[in-house]
């Protein structure tokens, strides 16, 4: 079986060879001014309290971080939408390694700017069969520091490939949060984080499931 990352580099490679240099380029460089703020080292940061949050899933019905610590450790992975073929593949990776996540008492969440129509539609998509928060306007993105503007010179490009970020996040504001994945400790820790101002780089849930396994230990 592949691992997320063989899965990642296979796409990419085939991704590159159909996508004009100019387009390739402009990615690039939005990635390269992104790293260049330091989005990643201000994010939450392993021994770091995370926020307590409450979201709604696809059916409008709240979530809420503490409850679910009550329960055990909590999985939460940040992504960018349905629209993008890097989360499709983490989603259905993630998915695939659900059994292993809960075996070791933790529960896991994904949470998407995407509103709850959208994140129904990818739920149904990939038949999963773990929650998906919708955080509008990533609110609680950026209680994580993961929130940041798309860059304008992106959006017409974003646009080119059938993408409408203000259609599927139900706002005009072009946020979005760098995918991210973090293990929250019972006491409201976070105990592991995968963060990268590189989308195309995600938390193999390999690595997830050591992470929990250590912490349990």
């Amino acid at each position: 079986m592949k691992t997320l990352h063989q899965q990642i580099s296979e796409f990419t490679e085939s991704f590159v060879a159909e996508v004009p240099a100019e387009a390739l380029a402009t990615m690039n460089q939005a990635k390269d001014d992104l790293e260049k703020t330091g989005i990643v080292a201000t994010s939450l940061q392993v021994g770091d309290e995370a926020p307590n949050f409450t979201l709604p899933n696809h059916q409008g019905e709240p979530t809420n971080l503490k409850s679910l610590l009550q329960k055990g450790p909590v999985v939460i992975s940040f992504y960018r939408g349905g629209w993008c073929p890097y989360c499709n593949l983490q989603l259905a990776a993630l998915q695939q390694a659900l059994p292993e996540i809960q075996a070791t008492g933790a529960s896991f969440v994904a949470i998407t700017p995407e509103t709850p129509d959208h994140t129904l539609t990818t739920a149904q998509k990939h038949a999963l069969e773990f929650t998906v928060l919708s955080d509008a306007r990533n609110a609680v993105a950026q209680q994580f520091g993961l929130k940041f503007v798309v860059a304008e010179n992106l959006r017409p490009l974003y646009a080119s490939f059938g993408i409408d970020l203000p259609a599927t996040n139900g706002d005009d504001t072009f946020t979005l949060p760098l995918p991210a994945t973090f293990v929250i400790g019972t006491d409201q820790k976070v105990t592991y984080r995968f963060v990268d101002h590189d989308y195309s780089q995600r938390a193999e849930p390999a690595d997830i499931v050591q992470a929990l396994s250590k912490s349990s230990a």
